[in-house]
């Protein structure tokens, strides 16, 4: 059997928010295997699925340009070792500016980034030259680029969330859903798009709950057709309500103003980057021990 190590029961916290000798306990169950223990935990207790996009787990920036004609847009992520240097101003620039790169330069992956200039100097230089000036370790992580014949809007949550929408129709309507995204973090546009694997793990959850239930098959099917089409709601930001009037939903506020979504992305600083712990083994040890 695998090793039940600290870290694996730290994720399966993080993503159930359930208690560390019930983790635990899960994990020995299913040999260390770290997705069928989060599964059998939501079979048993009704855990949310994990939610990758809230695991902020390293300082950074999120950088962003947009054209004038709101038609060409890009979003950076910048990470840094410590949230005082996640304010300097020459860092800010620094991440502004490669947005600015992608958008107009187009580069293929984040290697190929290094290679372009920012303001005339090559960006890897750049980089170093700040390392040394700042006196802290840097990284560009990613970054999107979109090009649209309709537009875009952005919206940045502080300096750590970044979204950019591609849409026609109302504009206000349109930077409310950006606000919106920021904030529910959508994984799908809509259903149609929620990944058949995904779809398929959620109905067997669910259906090894409803045989938990021991309720009759006729009212087990109900359940968990009912159950599989909140999920597709809460996942996809079409189902979701409108955090501006959550009496209905995205998708329904975005008819009522004659507005269709094209395609949206966001960023958030550090998500899924392991955050350092320097207790936590010893707080799994104690606990261990408590329940000998």
């Amino acid at each position: 059997m695998a090793e039940i190590t600290a870290g694996l029961v730290k994720d399966l916290r993080e993503r159930t928010g359930l208690g560390m000798m019930e983790c635990k306990r899960a994990l020995a169950e299913v040999g260390g295997d770290l997705t069928k223990a989060e599964d059998l935990l939501r079979v048993r207790s009704g855990a949310k699925a994990s939610k990758a996009a809230g695991r902020i787990a390293s300082e950074g920036v999120i950088g962003a340009y947009l054209a004038s004609d709101r038609r060409l847009g890009a979003l950076v992520e910048v990470n840094c070792e410590t949230d005082f240097v996640a304010k300097n101003a020459d860092f800010l620039a620094f991440a502004r500016g490669l947005a600015e790169v992608v958008a107009k330069e187009n580069p293929a992956d984040v290697e190929s980034l290094f290679r372009l200039n920012i303001a005339g100097e090559n960006i890897e230089t750049k980089r170093q030259a700040l390392v040394q000036k700042i006196g802290e370790n840097m990284a560009i992580r990613r970054f999107v680029r979109m090009q649209t014949d309709g537009k875009l809007v952005q919206y940045l949550h502080g300096v750590k969330i970044g979204v950019m929408v591609d849409y026609e129709g109302d504009d206000e309507m349109s930077k409310g859903v950006a606000m919106h995204i920021a904030f529910a973090k959508p994984q799908f546009l809509s259903k149609a798009e929620v990944a058949a694997d995904v779809v398929a793990r959620e109905r067997a959850v669910q259906e090894a709950r409803a045989k938990e239930s021991g309720k009759p098959p006729e009212f087990a099917t109900k359940m968990i057709e009912g159950a599989l089409g909140k999920f597709l709601s809460e996942i996809t930001l079409l189902g979701q309500p409108f955090v501006m009037n959550d009496k209905q939903t995205v998708e329904k506020a975005l008819a009522e103003k004659k507005t269709k979504l094209r395609g949206y992305r966001f960023f958030v600083v550090g998500e899924g980057i392991e955050k350092k712990t320097s207790d936590f083994a010893a707080e799994v040890m104690a606990q261990a021990g408590a329940g000998r």
